[in-house]
C-alpha cells in the first residue's frame, strides 16, 4: 500500500509515500509515550499557551495550507480558505474556554469534600479522512492535546502531504517533540497500533463500514472510541417554508466540496404544495454553476476527490434511475482530464434506491415528495443514519415538532447544516457515538474522575 498525493483536477501524481515499517512505528510510538507523560504533568494554563503559535502560523500560511487542500483533495480555493479559516476559530475558541472546560466541578454530597477532575487518558490514535483534511485533524487533535493527551495521526491515503504539513505546523508550533506525529499505515498496521497498550482511545471519521471495523477492533481490546461516521441528512421543505432561501442553502448544502461531506443535505423531502417551484429553482440554480480549476477563485464545484469515488458516485444514480428515480439533470462526466462530474438532480427516490437507503458522497440533489407532517418525519427517519437533518418552515410550533421528532444527533431549522465549536457534534444509529466540539467535545478525551474526601 502507498500513500499517493495526486491532483484530482489534473491527474498528476505530486508525491508517493510508502507506509511506514514496523521499527520506524514503534519509535514514533515511545516518542508518543514519553511526550504524553511529561505533558500531561504541566497544567491547563501552560498547555494553552502553545495555541497562540498555533494560531499565528495558521494565519501566516493560511494560503499555503489552502492550497495544499485544494492541490490534494480538489476542494475550491475558497473553500480550503475557509477551511484553515475554521481551523483558527476552534484553536480560538479552545485558548479562551480552556481553563473553564477542564476545571474541576465540585459536587455537594455528604463528603467533607468531593468533586469530578478531567485528567488526560494518554495517547490517542486519531484516524482521519480526506474530505476536510485540516479540519477534521483539528478539531479532535487540538482539545485531545489540551486535555493532555498525545495524538498520533493516520491520515487519508490521498492526503499524505497534508498529514505532513500538519505534524511539522505542531513541531513549529514549539509543542513538544512527539507530541502530534502522523504515520503512514496499512489496515492491518492500525489494527496493531489499536492494540497497542500505550494507546488508550481511537478516534475515526469516515464511513460506517469503517468505524465498524474500528470499533470491532478497539471493543476486542477494551479500548475507548469517538466514531463520526457517514450520514444521508434529511432536508424537509414544508410548505410554509421560504423556498428561496431554502433552495439556495440547498445547493450549498449538496455541492460544497462536490458533495463530498457527511453532513450534507442529501434526501430532500418536499411538500408536494411546493414541488413545482423547488424544483423550478433547483434546475435553475444547478445549471449556473461554475465547475471548473479548483485553484481559481471563481470556481464553485471542482472535482471529485478520486476516480474510484466518482465511479460509485455515477453507478448510485444510475441504478436510482433503474429502480424508478427521474434524472432531471447532469450525471455525466466532464472534460478529459480530471475527476469533473456534472451536479445530478433526481426526483422521485423512495426506499429501496441507493439515492435514499445509502450514502451518496457526490453532487447530487436527490428529491422526493411528501402529503403531510407525519409522512415526512417517517421518510426523515427510514434510514439506518442519524448525523443530521434540517426543517424548512417559518411556523414556530411546526418547527418544534419536527425537532422532537426527528431522529438524529443534530437539527437545524432554516440553516445549512454545519458543526459550530460551541455546539457538541456528533450522530446515532449508524452514524456513529460520542461528540465532538464544545465542553461536551473536550472531554470525551478525558478520565473523568470523580474524588471523594472524609
Amino acid at each position: 500500500m502507498k500513500y499517493i498525493s495526486l491532483n484530482p483536477a489534473t491527474e498528476i501524481v505530486m508525491s508517493t509515500y510508502a507506509t511506514h515499517n514496523e521499527k520506524h512505528i514503534m519509535s514514533v510510538l515511545n516518542k508518543s509515550d514519553e511526550a504524553q507523560k511529561q505533558w500531561k504533568i504541566l497544567v491547563p494554563s501552560v498547555r494553552v499557551k502553545y495555541v497562540e503559535s498555533l494560531i499565528q502560523l495558521l494565519e501566516e500560511r493560511q494560503d499555503e495550507f489552502a492550497g495544499l487542500i485544494t492541490s490534494e483533495m480538489g476542494k475550491p480555493i475558497v473553500d480550503s480558505k475557509a477551511e484553515i479559516s475554521k481551523c483558527i476559530t476552534l484553536c480560538k475558541y479552545y485558548q479562551e474556554k480552556l481553563k473553564w472546560l477542564l476545571k474541576e466541578e465540585v459536587i455537594s454530597t455528604s463528603a467533607t469534600m468531593s468533586y469530578v477532575a478531567f485528567e488526560p487518558l494518554g495517547i490517542i490514535l486519531e484516524i482521519m479522512p480526506w474530505n476536510f483534511p485540516f479540519w477534521q485533524v483539528f478539531r479532535n487533535a487540538v482539545p485531545a492535546i489540551l486535555s493532555g493527551n498525545s495524538v498520533l495521526l493516520k491520515h487519508a491515503p490521498n492526503v499524505p502531504q497534508c498529514a505532513i504539513s500538519i505534524e511539522k505546523l505542531f513541531h513549529d508550533a514549539g509543542f513538544p517533540e512527539g507530541l502530534f506525529q502522523s504515520l503512514f499505515l496499512n489496515n492491518k498496521q492500525a489494527a496493531g497500533l489499536i492494540a497497542d497498550k500505550r494507546v488508550q482511545m481511537v478516534c475515526l471519521t469516515g464511513s460506517s463500514k469503517a468505524g465498524s471495523e474500528v470499533a470491532s477492533i478497539a471493543g476486542k481490546h477494551l479500548k475507548k472510541q469517538l466514531l463520526e461516521l457517514g450520514g444521508s441528512d434529511p432536508m424537509i421543505i414544508t410548505e410554509k417554508a421560504n423556498i428561496s432561501k431554502a433552495v439556495e442553502i440547498a445547493i450549498k448544502s449538496r455541492l460544497m466540496n462536490a458533495g463530498q461531506s457527511c453532513i450534507a443535505s442529501k434526501r430532500f423531502i418536499i411538500s408536494k404544495a411546493v414541488e413545482k417551484a423547488f424544483k423550478e429553482a433547483i434546475l435553475d440554480k444547478v445549471q449556473s454553476i461554475k465547475i471548473g480549476d479548483p485553484q481559481l477563485e471563481e470556481t464553485q464545484m471542482g472535482p471529485m476527490a478520486r476516480n474510484d469515488l466518482r465511479k460509485l458516485f455515477l453507478k448510485q444514480i444510475a441504478l436510482s434511475q433503474k429502480k424508478g428515480a427521474n434524472l432531471l439533470y447532469g450525471g455525466n462526466k466532464i472534460g478529459k482530464k480530471g475527476f469533473f462530474v456534472e451536479p445530478v438532480v433526481l426526483s422521485n427516490i423512495a426506499p429501496g434506491m441507493p439515492a435514499f437507503d445509502e450514502e451518496v458522497f457526490g453532487p447530487a440533489i436527490s428529491f422526493m415528495t411528501y402529503k403531510d407532517e407525519k409522512e415526512a418525519v417517517f421518510l426523515a427517519n427510514n434510514t439506518v443514519y442519524g448525523l443530521g437533518a434540517s426543517v424548512w418552515t417559518e411556523d414556530e410550533d411546526e418547527a418544534k415538532r419536527y425537532i422532537r421528532s426527528i431522529e438524529s444527533g443534530n437539527v437545524f431549522v432554516n440553516s445549512l447544516v454545519k458543526s459550530d465549536v460551541r455546539l457538541p457534534f456528533g450522530g446515532i444509529k449508524n452514524s456513529g457515538y460520542g461528540r465532538e466540539l464544545s465542553h461536551y467535545g473536550i472531554k470525551e478525551f478525558c478520565n473523568i474522575k470523580s474524588v471523594w474526601i472524609d
